[in-house]
């Protein structure tokens, strides 16, 4: 385990995020999906040091995220970070999201899914890096 250090505290926290694309449109097909992936693991991490970015994938309509947050930030603070920086990336890099989503519509739904990781941190990591393959029968866990 890698312990953290805040101002005023040690931390080990580890949450599993899951954005859904909003209307669930398949837009994160291609180049897409590692575009946003790099996105979240360089730029982000640069810009917001204190939320690492441990694990990224994406289907063609949501992403799963492995990260540790620290306890002065709120999980839904970093959440709002991660899905507005993110959206503002890829709707710059990518002009036809502009006719995707009208006016001021984001790219991610409102929501969001969240767990808190334990023990069993693998086994979110590898379900992480075989997200989208898996359930098409392209690969096999072990």
């Amino acid at each position: 385990m890698k312990y953290r250090k805040g101002a005023h505290s040690i931390f080990y926290t580890r949450y599993h995020l899951v954005f859904s694309t909003r209307y669930r449109r398949k837009i994160l097909k291609h180049g897409m999906g590692a575009y946003i992936q790099g996105i979240l693991t360089k730029s982000f991490q640069r810009r917001y040091p204190e939320i690492e970015i441990i694990e990224v994938n994406t289907d063609i309509d949501h992403i799963h995220i492995l990260t540790s947050i620290p306890p002065k930030l709120s999980v839904s603070e970093a959440v709002r970070l991660m899905k507005g920086y993110s959206a503002h990336a890829m709707r710059k890099q990518f002009k036809f999201l502009n006719n995707v989503y009208y006016g001021s519509d984001g790219v991610w739904s409102d929501g969001y899914f969240l767990s808190t990781v334990g023990v069993d941190e693998t086994t979110i990591r590898k379900y992480i890096e075989y997200q989208g393959t898996v359930d098409r029968g392209q690969a096999k866990l072990e």
